[in-house]
């Protein structure tokens, strides 16, 4: 008997990132080897503070807040914002999750301005809505103007990262503002917003139309826990919290969160860190012959690669013991991301991609 909805048995899933072990077994190498640079995770854990706190913690029985007022509160003061736009989730996928099931009907559309994040088009397709993408630029820019005759009486929403996920660029407020006057809902993805400082956080109390998405799991090294948040008018706010499920945040991540926020500083100077090993990263990429890397405001970096050989240069490095990111889409197929990791593993994919350009030539 098939119980499956034909759209849900069709689509192609997300390509997570794979565990150490697996990787490890994949290039015959032990795990502590493994030089893992696909994830755009942070190489530095989480804060000192959230390690104290959740083994102190005697109350794992209970069930967490299902208002969430304690992290809203604390939140609201981070990101100064008021309590009532925030809602908290199961990392922001939960978010963009409980958008698009809020906004689509089957047959309704996303306008994707792509290359970008994946879950926007998967989540989407989820609720039987239509995926139209929209390419960006040959700088990876959002095409404006196009995106906005792309619109049409079932476009519910615009999805994107800024700085944008895999591309490293940021949208600037200008291009924010002219898609946010067209009345559809704007979701704009500032995961990286740590790593360069930019936000167009002020536009919601302007625009009832947009959405701010925010997490924990790459400037607080709580990729593991699952915290994310969005932030939005107070109305769409109250609806979101309504069809949520009630302990959609774990105690766990409630705690992290806030230990996080109070270990603020410790983080901050990671994330620098962070930034500065990004710059001696893109210089010592950009002295390998054959490889452009693209300016990135993330904690990664895009690699454009000589025509065709986008995945044998990903299997060489695999083959080293460094992994990263290669995509099977026609535009970024002869490109590979890889995340900012610490001084060493800089140096071995630095050293993994010569030889394997060098091998290849």
């Amino acid at each position: 008997m098939d119980l499956v909805q034909d759209h849900i048995r069709a689509m192609k899933p997300y390509e997570a990132v794979e565990s150490s072990e697996v990787l490890a077994e994949r290039a015959g190498i032990p795990p502590d080897k493994v030089v893992r640079l696909n994830g755009n995770e942070n190489p530095y854990s989480s804060a000192p503070k959230v390690t104290e706190t959740l083994g102190s913690y005697d109350q794992y029985n209970r069930y967490p807040d299902p208002d969430q007022h304690q992290i809203r509160a604390v939140l609201s003061d981070y990101l100064d914002v008021e309590p009532e736009r925030i809602v908290a989730g199961n990392g922001s996928d939960e978010i963009i999750d409980l958008t698009l099931r809020m906004v689509l009907a089957p047959g309704d559309r996303i306008l994707d301005p792509t290359p970008t994040f994946g879950m926007y088009a998967i989540c989407a397709n989820i609720c039987g809505g239509k995926v139209v993408s929209v390419p960006r630029d040959d700088s990876f820019e959002i095409d404006v103007e196009a995106t906005k005759l792309a619109l049409d009486s079932r476009t519910r929403a615009v999805l994107f990262a800024s700085p944008n996920n895999p591309t490293g660029n940021i949208a600037q407020e200008w291009q924010v503002r002219s898609l946010l006057e067209t009345g559809v809902l704007v979701v704009v993805d500032e995961t990286y917003y740590e790593f360069c400082g930019q936000t167009v956080m002020p536009l919601v109390r302007e625009y009832p139309n947009l959405m701010v998405l925010r997490t924990f799991s790459k400037w607080a090294g709580l990729a593991g826990l699952r915290i994310g948040l969005g932030v939005m008018d107070p109305e769409m706010a109250q609806v979101m919290m309504a069809v949520k499920p009630p302990y959609n945040v774990n105690v766990g991540a409630e705690i992290a969160l806030m230990a996080s926020l109070a270990d603020k500083a410790v983080l901050i100077k990671r994330v620098q860190s962070i930034v500065a090993e990004r710059e001696r990263m893109f210089s010592l990429i950009e002295g390998i012959p054959g490889v452009k890397p693209w300016p990135s405001q993330a904690n990664f970096i895009l690699c454009q690669l000589p025509e065709g050989k986008g995945r044998a240069v990903f299997e060489g490095l695999c083959r080293r013991g460094v992994f990263v990111r290669h995509f099977s889409t026609p535009r970024l197929v002869d490109h590979i991301r890889a995340s900012v990791g610490l001084p060493h593993e800089t140096d071995a994919l630095v050293d993994a991609l010569s030889d394997t350009m060098k091998e290849l030539a």
